[in-house]
């Protein structure tokens, strides 16, 4: 079956896509007739040379995205994945030829379609007396041999059309931007890797990939690479990326060694998410500068995708200082990024964090006998937790993201590993504000901070009341302070269902004489019923208020950790006692 896709018609889209970008960018206008977009201001263009590009459609935002003043005068799209027009090509060359431009440059992509139908419109617009040449531009380093067709044109066309747009910006002639770019073009290399295929409006994917495999050196429409990957993390696919494209023995490699300075572009092929994005950039950048490559600029986002492929493409370009002018040189083309006229290697990227104040903790007591029972109570909760990550995950899939096990099996181990370097705080309140810093800073997620606000204020009276009135009292303060942050109230299906049942048992610590076992162990029990009674509750606060009570049939699983932590607790003094 084919996918499912947001069009009015398969056979419509490419021109309903380009319609949609000219209607939301006032600097463009379609050709009538034809699936041709110009920029509205052909006639300040009188002068100068005019720069045509185009291909299938499928690969936004190329190449409309790059129209404007710096980049190019206009595209021609084809359908989804294939060439444009002849007829659309010629009309785009006549409609900026009569602009009064000086000349039209035709920037093809090495594809057969591309270079057969860019080259018949650029023979017929000649024969009419109208100057048009045309560059070809292949950048993939995927084939370790080339053929006759030579490398595929991909990504590094973008970093073409914005060399040559500066140049023509700025007056060159059409032969001194040929020469330019053409040199440019043979500095540059692009390789993709990916998880899945693509698929065209109406049609199956174009090819499988199996769970555990990933793609390389694909091309922008489909077509499968040159080699099946394992699975493997963002660090190892870009290592293995670079290692191909760099490596000399590949006859389409790109010249890049330790010293060289480049541009470096990551592309999203269209359905990669922002979070793997970014993993890759930081991977792309490290792995460059470990090899002593110094990164000059580097754009990092969409550019040319292949509909919703799963995947990135790197591009490498040798920079220099002349080349840098051009690539940092003002455009308003709608898809170009704000690039800082910086260079990425060498500078800051991390500041020291601030010290706490001075005076503003007292000494943490550690050691003695409370350490001790401390260090018992935690280790018992950490395996509590990790020991219901999958359950606690199961709970949250009805209601979200399904991480609750996962978000405090990660705060267990942090706290394992706090315990692992020393003995924590023997006092009651140093200990609980020790805690509180260390889940807000690793637990993460909503669960992080209502923890850590529970324990901050929980703290606070333990400062000063004595007994085990003091409890309660921390009790009290802890959710007050998740009421007042958190907005939840008892009812509202949360993890405050199970803290505040076991609060209003905690109350009983204030009789003279209370046991604190007992006490507890009551506690503890109505913990547990409150959790079990969330699964009848409607959800009025957090990611679950949104979902319809009819799908919430399990307990929530904040209140089941909480209930889970109290009986750790419980257990482990019960312990000690016996």
């Amino acid at each position: 079956m084919s996918a499912k896709k947001l069009v009015n018609s398969v056979t419509g889209c490419a021109d309903d896509a380009l319609a949609g970008l000219v209607a939301c960018n006032p600097g463009l206008q379609l050709l009538q007739g034809h699936r041709v977009a110009l920029r509205s201001d052909l006639e300040s263009l009188k002068g100068r040379v005019a720069l045509l590009s185009g291909g299938g459609s499928g690969h936004e935002p190329a190449h409309a995205g790059f129209i404007g003043k710096g980049m190019l005068t206009g595209v021609i799209a084809g359908a989804v994945f294939a060439s444009p027009a002849v007829g659309s090509i010629l009309a785009a060359i006549r409609a900026v030829a009569q602009a009064g431009t000086a000349g039209t440059l035709l920037i093809v992509k090495n594809y057969t379609g591309d270079r057969l139908n860019f080259g018949l419109a650029r023979e017929q617009a000649c024969a009419e007396g109208i100057p048009v040449e045309m560059v070809v531009i292949g950048d993939d380093s995927a084939f370790t041999s080339l053929k006759k067709a030579g490398r595929r044109g991909l990504c590094g066309t973008v970093l073409i059309h914005k060399v040559a747009g500066a140049l023509a910006e700025a007056g060159v002639g059409l032969e001194e931007i040929i020469q330019r770019v053409s040199t440019v073009a043979a500095t540059m290399g692009t390789l993709g890797a990916s998880l899945s295929s693509c698929s065209v409006p109406g049609s199956r994917p174009t090819f499988q990939l199996p769970a555990e495999e990933m793609e390389l050196g694909l091309g922008i429409h489909g077509e499968a690479g040159v080699q099946r990957l394992k699975m493997a993390t963002a660090d190892e696919v870009v290592k293995t990326m670079l290692d191909h494209m760099t490596n000399p023995s590949n006859e389409s490699h790109v010249s890049v060694t330790a010293g060289s300075s480049v541009v470096l572009v990551v592309n999203n092929l269209g359905g990669l998410s922002f979070l793997e994005l970014g993993i890759m950039a930081d991977a792309a950048v490290r792995c460059l500068e470990a090899r002593g490559v110094k990164i000059a600029r580097a754009l990092v986002g969409t550019f040319m995708s292949a509909l919703e492929m799963a995947g990135i493409s790197l591009t490498l370009l040798l920079a220099d200082d002349a080349l840098l002018k051009l690539i940092d040189a003002d455009t308003t083309a709608s898809a170009w990024p704000r690039v800082a006229s910086v260079p990425v290697t060498g500078r800051a990227r991390s500041r020291a964090a601030p010290t706490e104040q001075p005076g503003g903790a007292k000494p943490i007591a550690t050691g003695g006998a409370a350490s001790q029972r401390a260090t018992l109570i935690l280790q018992r909760v950490c395996s509590a937790l990790l020991g219901l990550e999958e359950y606690l995950n199961e709970l949250d899939r009805a209601a979200g993201d399904g991480d609750c096990g996962t978000t405090h099996s990660r705060a267990a181990r942090a706290i394992q590993q706090w315990l692992e370097e020393g003995p924590p705080p023997s006092r009651p309140d140093q200990l609980l504000s020790a805690l509180s810093q260390l889940l807000l800073e690793k637990m993460g997620g909503s669960s992080g901070a209502l923890y850590g606000l529970f324990l901050t204020a929980a703290a606070q009276p333990l400062k000063t009341t004595p007994g085990l009135s003091a409890w309660t009292a921390a009790m009290d303060a802890g959710l007050e302070a998740m009421q007042r942050y958190g907005k939840a109230a008892p009812g509202d299906r949360t993890m405050l269902d199970s803290l505040w049942a076991a609060g209003q048992e905690l109350h009983a610590l204030k009789t003279p004489g209370a046991n604190l076992e007992q006490v507890l162990s009551k506690a503890v029990q109505s913990a547990e019923a409150a959790a079990e009674a969330t699964k009848d509750m409607e959800a009025g606060a957090g990611r679950a208020s949104y979902i319809t009570s009819a799908k919430l049939v399990q307990p929530d699983p904040g209140a089941v950790a909480a209930a889970a932590v109290l009986r750790a607790i419980l257990e482990t003094l019960q312990g000690q006692s016996g």
